[in-house]
């Protein structure tokens, strides 16, 4: 059964599944829809055209839902999807998207976002993501699956980070960031692959040597990058791990590609 605490603010309006438990002090919007099994632990503020997926837990003073903080915006009906089975820790902020970014946040399934860390408008984040805390994306940022991001990061907008990337603790992206990559410093720099990530991940010897390999050629200091990774394309057209990163590299993007120094 669902339970609301005698001192929580539920719009009658709002849409809660089975099994939601809102502790103290939360406050829930009018347009909200929270899933079965979704727990708001206390002092949660969600609001705005809002859906929250099945069993996520959302902890103290997290704000979600708010209008987008982007001047550009002027009250479209724009929304904020989160998936399922996230874990959304104190203080965290996502905002709702724009018309300028397609009127949607997506937020995938399996993520966790430690305290303080923050989800600009029209960000799209896949599954099993892992924010550190104070982790900073701003809008229209786009996140593949499985990348982990270290405390106190932050990336700037319109920035793409492709699958089982690693970004550094304390660093600054304002650049692309291939699959598998792994980035460090302020303004963050490629400093190869994401190693530690992709044997925990279960690829196997082969699969990585193939991905050094490439990556190695992709990156050498001879030649124009361009020419780099078509000669890649051609001689790994049958390892779709070596693709998956010449596909992003190929692909159209408002951000320069993060590079090694």
């Amino acid at each position: 059964m669902t339970e609301v605490h005698a001192t929580a603010i539920v719009d009658p309006k709002a849409e809660l599944a089975g099994d939601v438990k809102i502790g103290p002090y939360s406050v829930v919007g009018p347009d909200v829809k929270l899933g079965e099994g979704v727990v708001l632990h206390s002092h949660v503020v969600i609001v705005g055209r809002t859906t929250v997926g099945a069993r996520t837990q959302i902890y103290p003073f997290a704000s979600i839902g708010q209008p987008p903080q982007d001047l550009k915006y002027h009250g479209e009906p724009s929304t904020l999807e989160i998936g399922t089975d996230n874990l959304i820790r104190e203080y965290v902020t996502m905002n709702a998207g724009t018309e300028g970014g397609g009127m949607v946040t997506r937020v995938g399934s399996h993520g966790t976002f430690l305290a303080s860390c923050h989800v600009g408008h029209d960000c799209t984040i896949g599954d099993h993501v892992i924010l550190s805390n104070t982790t900073l994306l701003a809008g229209h940022c786009r996140v593949e699956d499985f990348v982990i991001f270290g405390g106190g990061s932050a990336v700037h907008q319109f920035v793409r980070v492709g699958r089982h990337a690693f970004i550094g603790g304390a660093s600054a992206v304002e650049s692309d960031v291939i699959p598998f990559g792994l980035v460090v410093g302020n303004r963050a720099s490629l400093m190869g692959l994401n190693l530690v990530g992709l044997k925990r991940r279960g690829f196997t010897r082969e699969q990585i040597n193939a991905m050094r390999d490439a990556y190695g050629q992709i990156f050498a200091a001879e030649g124009a990058l361009r020419d780099r990774v078509a000669a890649v394309a051609e001689r790994f057209a049958g390892n779709p791990d070596v693709m998956e990163i010449v596909n992003f590299i190929q692909a159209a993007s408002d951000r320069p590609l993060c590079t090694p120094r």
